[in-house]
């Protein structure tokens, strides 16, 4: 999860486990005899896995020393320490970015157990809810 660039800046990535293919890929197989049972235009259920596919390779937030970099599905967006007010945290223990203008971008693959280290990667500029890293530096 957290890496070390070449310049020796901090950097957490936050993304679906790889292992996730594996079940899409289950999904897949045992798509096969419905798919191909004779029905005219059933092979179009692939297109739920493929889906499947781009989500899980696609879908991650990089935290590194200049902000969170959010990428989804069909977007990306970066977000500078600077624009940012606050984390909130939702019912589901998931992680939403709080902009200046009061506006919310939702962290996927983050959750309440990553903030310590977006504390630690931000150097400080976002403050660990939980205390754990009040003596790490």
């Amino acid at each position: 999860m957290a890496e070390e660039s070449e310049r020796g800046e901090r950097k957490a990535v936050f993304r679906v486990p790889g292992i996730a293919l594996l079940a899409v890929v289950f999904l897949m197989v045992c798509l096969v005899p419905t798919a191909f049972a004779g029905v005219p235009g059933l092979w179009v259920l692939y297109l739920i896995p493929l889906a499947l596919i781009v989500f899980v390779v696609r879908t991650r937030t990089v935290a590194s020393a200049k902000g969170l970099s959010v990428r989804t599905m069909f977007g990306h967006r970066e977000l500078p320490w600077e624009s940012l007010k606050g984390l909130a945290i939702t019912g589901r223990a998931k992680v939403k970015a709080v902009l200046t203008d009061d506006s919310q971008v939702p962290l996927p693959t983050v959750r309440t157990r990553h903030l310590p280290v977006i504390s630690l990667v931000s150097e400080g500029r976002m403050k660990d809810p939980s205390g754990l890293t009040e003596d790490l530096g």
